[in-house]
């Protein structure tokens, strides 16, 4: 779409957080626990630099989880969450990311297109069910879902 194209997207900083806040609150998505992650995420900025979208991982080791993909309510729909994604794993590439992991309620039909499978919570290995998204921060109802890198990497 022709608005879109004013979109950069860019890594966070810590000046991003109450933005991505209200994105992920404004949501329904968890929202207390990503700011020690910050570094690992990425944002979407409109023409005037407002925040319409943001994703983020939390790594360990060769394992990634995906977390709090968010766009704004009028650009969903047009690619900006698949934008977004695309581009945390190209810049997750250098982490030497394995296998990546996510919990949704809303989104399984999205990251099932884009390779992920479900899979079940106890299959994720300890450094995954140990972040604060496996360990309460996603419902039980959550769907779990995973997806091996080619290669060892994104």
């Amino acid at each position: 779409m022709k608005r879109d194209q004013a979109l950069t997207i860019e890594a966070a900083t810590p000046a991003d957080v109450p933005a991505i806040a209200t994105l992920l609150r404004e949501a329904g998505l968890p929202h207390e626990d990503f700011s020690p992650h910050v570094a690992n995420f990425l944002v979407a900025r409109d023409a005037p630099g407002a925040v319409v979208g943001a994703v983020g991982a939390e790594r360990g080791g060769d394992e990634a989880l995906l977390r709090s993909l968010v766009v704004v309510p009028d650009r969903r729909g047009a690619g900006l969450g698949g934008r977004l994604v695309d581009e945390l794993e190209r810049r997750a590439a250098s982490w030497g990311v394995r296998r990546w992991w996510l919990l949704t309620t809303t989104a399984e039909k999205f990251f099932a297109a884009r390779g992920f499978r479900v899979a079940a919570r106890s299959a994720a290995p300890e450094v995954m069910r140990a972040t604060g998204q496996f360990s309460g921060g996603c419902s039980r109802s959550a769907v779990c879902m995973m997806r091996e890198c080619a290669g060892g990497a994104t």
